[in-house]
């Protein structure tokens, strides 16, 4: 299809091509431009089709306001506007229920000041129009003037209705709604057709917030009505978080060189332009001129190409999208214009021109009005949409409704002079123009949606996309509709499988300032920039997010975790240093085979029990460390394994009277081998210490003050259940609070004060002569038990959770080995595999030597 499409573009370029600039014939030039059709009651149409316009204004010599090189610029698609105006009178005059025996006509007036041509000019004309056509006293002829149709810039109206204001003639526009045109004061009898614009922004915000366009352009003219719209724009965009990168201010007078205007326009892909055609019409062209593609334009407006035709395939339009109000539309308009050329309106003037330039007609060298050598097929639905639209646009929309409103004012006020007084003597109806205001005051007051020739609503939108590819396409396609007053969520409506957009994306096009926050992370706004301008910040620790582009992340409840993503909350699972867990299962495996190695020990010295080595440093003593060490590798136990209030209790109690009374039982074997070398010199404390047993009590001494201190710790602060929460991703650790970190740490120090005390009094016998001394062995074994516990300390503080717990347990069977290893592994060495020491015969051997080698006084 588009290749034919392309085909056909290239066959009819010549055609086109000079249909919009033209100096070309004569009679463009003598025929008039105003033209009339009879009526009994005249409406005055003032329109723009087309404009004189010079590019070296050489003024003419004897005619003002003329030009030596006058050129006329068209545009086509306005002359639906006079079609428009001439379906609805036909409607009028042949409907028997509205005017009976009354017809209507109008008088054209074509408006043909733009930019180029000052306004000046026309309050001349207009002053002298008025004098000539509207005033009674003026008038030559018997005719009823009722109304004038004005637009479509809001300033034609206002200067125009300036004049007319002044006898209250009434004015109908029909260009866009206007507030300034609503001023009662200034224009008390002028009428505006069109819809408000009142859920304008709300509607394009609403089509950015629905595509995620967040970083907008606004370009808008620099008027009353430009100043309320982007203040209305800015108010919506700030409720959806819709940033505006650039607002552009259209000056009054308009020119292609403002190369400041056209700055930062390659910020965004996305930019709304809002105006009427008459203020938009030089950016418009200046925008297809540049032949900016990366942009999705966002219109109130339906682009007139007015200036040219040309070769280019890429249009800047193709894709934008154009919102213009709800219209039922005019099947019967497109019928009638089918039926329209120049033979059925002799009298209009433009359709010669048009069917000449179109239609390969030629003029009549006479009177420029009959053509020859037409196409037989010559009407305007052939023509490309790009040229004339058969489609009843809003303005078109706007007059229709105007004429209606007129027809049925001046009905009313017919029934009403009916009923008053009858017509006399064939007379028509008598009135003067500024009676008809009340009548179409009242109209306007009516529900608008109540009458049939009432087809606009202003809460609803339709939204056009504009399919221009080949450029000449000109097909504008409804893709979707706003209505303001459906429920919230289902406003806007598209059919986004049926937008084309701008040649440069093959998706749907993305503007943003910044890239969208993925959940997981939250927005963090830079300073000094619009809130759309962030950067991407992942989410704290225990917290989430799972939307997009959001400003706080939410921490996950107590017993939650956080996934590693960021994006959702766990439940947490309930641990605790295990036997099932591989460090639980190892430490619980080393304490059980150093508990039967320590019962092992027991059963070499019990069988061995009459040895030399075992009697030599106090078997009593022996016995009991180890079997307290047996309990020390045992009270392990107590921190591996699901905590309780009970094993709580148990680790600290048993942990600290089974050490007290094994560091009590190696004071009290060092305590023993200093008095036996003491024993040599007699001595009454001495004597009696040996004989009673005196180091025996050390034990239960410093076991009841160990005991005394548990006591007090278990009264005060007792260990507790505690959970960490924080340790271990995704878990609860269950385990035990000390309670009081004062108890724990006198605990503890109680113990190292036994160990230095065992300590010294062990390093001060180390060198005293016995044959199994074994004072070495004690101290060393000290010294390494006051290691372990120094060191755990900070690695306790330090730690958290199963490993806080595993150091614990690491360091009780650690210094646990040491006193087993260094106190009874030598013994163990010379009971197993030196037997032969482990003798009286030996020891008396290694006696009588060392007395031998002993000095001589």
């Amino acid at each position: 299809m588009l290749l034919w499409i392309f085909i056909f573009r290239l066959l009819d370029i010549p055609k086109f091509v000079s249909a919009f600039t033209y100096n070309i014939s004569r009679c463009y030039f003598i025929i008039t431009e105003e033209f009339h059709h009879e009526g009994d009651v005249v409406v005055g149409a003032f329109f723009p089709l087309h404009t004189f316009y010079t590019e070296k204004k050489m003024p003419h010599s004897t005619v003002p306001y003329e030009y030596l090189d006058n050129q006329i610029q068209y545009n086509f698609k306005n002359y639906q506007y006079i079609l428009a105006l001439q379906f609805a009178i036909e409607e009028i005059n042949g409907n028997p229920n509205l005017l009976p025996n009354i017809s209507l006509g109008f008088d054209f007036y074509n408006v043909r000041f733009t930019e180029k041509f000052t306004l000046d000019n026309a309050f001349i004309w207009l002053t002298a129009l008025v004098q000539r056509k509207y005033l009674p006293n003026y008038s030559c002829k018997k005719r009823n003037f009722t109304a004038a149709l004005t637009g479509t810039s809001w300033v034609t109206s206002a200067q125009i209705g300036t004049l007319l204001q002044l006898f209250k003639f009434p004015q109908i526009n029909f260009g866009p709604y206007d507030p300034l045109l609503s001023d009662r004061d200034q224009y008390p009898s002028l009428y505006q057709m069109a819809s408000k614009d009142t859920y304008l922004s709300l509607a394009i915000v609403s089509l950015m917030v629905h595509f995620r366009w967040s970083w907008v352009g606004l370009i808008l003219p620099d008027d009353h009505k430009g100043n309320k719209i982007v203040s209305d724009f800015r108010d919506e965009m700030e409720r959806k978080g819709i940033c505006l990168a650039f607002v552009k201010m259209i000056p009054g007078t308009w020119t292609s060189h403002f190369a400041k205007f056209w700055e930062h326009m390659d910020e965004t892909n996305v930019t709304i332009v809002y105006g009427d055609v008459d203020s938009l019409e030089g950016v418009m062209r200046n925008i297809e001129q540049r032949l900016l593609t990366r942009n999705v334009w966002n219109m109130n407006i339906e682009h007139h190409v007015i200036d040219r035709a040309d070769y280019f395939m890429l249009d800047s339009f193709h894709g934008s999208l154009i919102f213009k109000h709800n219209y039922k539309e005019n099947f019967d308009f497109t019928k009638f214009i089918q039926t329209v050329n120049p033979n059925k309106y002799p009298e209009d003037i433009y359709l010669p021109k048009l069917w000449y330039l179109f239609f390969k007609c030629s003029f009549a060298d006479i009177n420029c009005q009959v053509l020859n050598n037409c196409q037989t097929n010559a009407s305007f639905d052939i023509l490309p949409r790009h040229i004339f639209d058969v489609v009843m646009n809003a303005e078109s929309t706007s007059i229709y409704n105007g004429v209606y409103a007129v027809a049925h004012s001046l009905h009313e006020m017919t029934r009403q002079q009916l009923q008053r007084q009858p017509y006399e003597n064939g007379e028509g109806m008598l009135f003067f123009p500024w009676e008809l205001n009340t009548f179409l005051k009242d109209i306007e007051l009516k529900d608008k949606w109540s009458l049939d020739w009432r087809q606009t609503i202003d809460t609803e939108y339709d939204i056009l996309n504009l399919w221009n590819l080949p450029k000449g396409l000109g097909l504008k396609m409804k893709i979707g509709s706003f209505s303001a007053n459906a429920p919230q969520g289902k406003q806007l409506s598209l059919s986004e499988h049926m937008i084309q957009w701008p040649e440069t994306f093959s998706e749907i096009p993305q503007s943003v300032c910044s890239e969208s926050c993925k959940p997981g992370f939250r927005k963090v706004n830079l300073e000094g920039k619009a809130i759309c301008c962030y950067k991407c910040t992942p989410c704290g620790d225990n917290e989430i997010s799972n939307e997009t582009d959001v400003y706080q992340c939410v921490k996950c409840p107590e017993g939650h975790y956080a996934n590693k993503e960021r994006k959702s909350c766990f439940q947490k699972s309930m641990t605790f240093l295990a036997y099932e867990d591989p460090l639980g299962m190892a430490l619980a495996s080393i304490a059980l085979c150093l508990s039967a190695l320590t019962f092992f020990v027991i059963g070499i010295f019990v069988k061995h029990r009459d040895t030399p080595i075992v009697k030599a440093n106090n078997r009593t003593l022996s016995y009991i460390l180890l079997i307290t060490l047996t309990f020390c590798f045992l009270c392990s136990l107590n921190f591996i394994g699901q905590p309780n209030r009970a094993t709580c209790i148990l680790q600290q109690t048993t942990f600290a009277v089974t050490f007290t009374v094994a560091l009590a039982t190696v004071l009290a074997k060092a305590i023993t081998v200093v008095l036996a070398f003491k024993v040599s010199f007699p001595g009454k404390i001495v004597r009696w210490l040996m004989l009673s047993r005196g180091p025996n009590y050390i034990i239960p001494i410093c076991t009841l003050i160990q005991l005394l201190l548990c006591g007090i710790w278990m009264t005060t602060s007792p260990p507790f259940i505690d959970l960490d929460a924080h340790t271990e991703y995704g878990h609860i650790i269950i385990l035990c609070n000390k309670g009081s970190a004062v108890a724990f740490h006198s605990v503890l120090g109680y113990l190292c004060f036994l160990a230095l005390g065992s300590y010294t009094m062990a390093f001060l016998s180390r060198n005293l002569p016995d044959t199994f001394n074994e004072s070495k062995f004690l101290s060393f074994s000290m010294l390494v038990f006051f290691c372990v516990w120094l060191t755990f300390l900070p690695v306790f503080h330090s730690t958290k959770g199963k490993i806080m717990v595993a150091m614990e347990v690491f360091s009780i069977l650690a210094s646990t080995t040491a006193l087993l290893a260094f106190i009874f592994g030598p013994k163990c060495y010379i009971i197993l595999l030196r037997p032969e020491e482990n003798s009286f015969t030996h020891i008396q051997k290694k006696t009588h030597s060392r007395r031998k080698n002993f000095p001589k006084i």
